[in-house]
């Protein structure tokens, strides 16, 4: 949260003291979403913080969802999310070290939205760091005990 908090700072500095123009800060985004996928979200924008803020007062679940609401009108959101599917960083199993304990799921946000559609590790499931609503807050990597998870080229 404390990278988010400098980060976030910095943005809205960027944009308000300097007045950054508005169109380079989305071609930043979509630049940020090819390499990265949806990390402005999270790691950058400043009402992201305040979200991080209240997703972290509340229990994972259904209320989770509120989290994807800021976002709506957010255009870097917007292009960012679909641009999740196609960034060159993705969230990647090693299933050879997986041990199937399902810890990476129970962190994930969008996994326990969505339940039946997205898993990070049961076969058949769509991975959910390809989702449109993934943040890449990178919990299930955190969690894992076994290293399973990675987010790489």
């Amino acid at each position: 949260m404390y990278i988010l908090l400098v980060l976030g700072i910095l943005f809205y500095v960027l944009v308000s003291y300097y007045q950054l123009p508005l169109w380079l800060v989305l071609l930043a985004g979509i630049v940020l979403g090819l390499i990265f996928g949806k990390v402005f979200c999270r790691w950058v924008c400043p009402i992201g913080l305040f979200m991080e803020i209240m997703m972290n007062l509340i229990p994972n679940g259904k209320l989770a969802a509120m989290y994807q609401y800021h976002k709506l009108g957010c255009p870097i959101a917007w292009v960012e999310g679909w641009l999740n599917r196609w960034s060159v960083f993705k969230i990647r199993l090693d299933s050879a070290s997986c041990k199937s304990c399902g810890v990476c799921d129970t962190k994930c946000y969008i996994v326990s939205i969505e339940s039946k559609k997205f898993s990070l590790y049961k076969v058949g499931k769509e991975n959910p760091g390809s989702s449109y609503t993934c943040s890449k807050c990178l919990q299930c990597i955190a969690a894992c005990p076994n290293g399973s998870l990675s987010f790489k080229p």
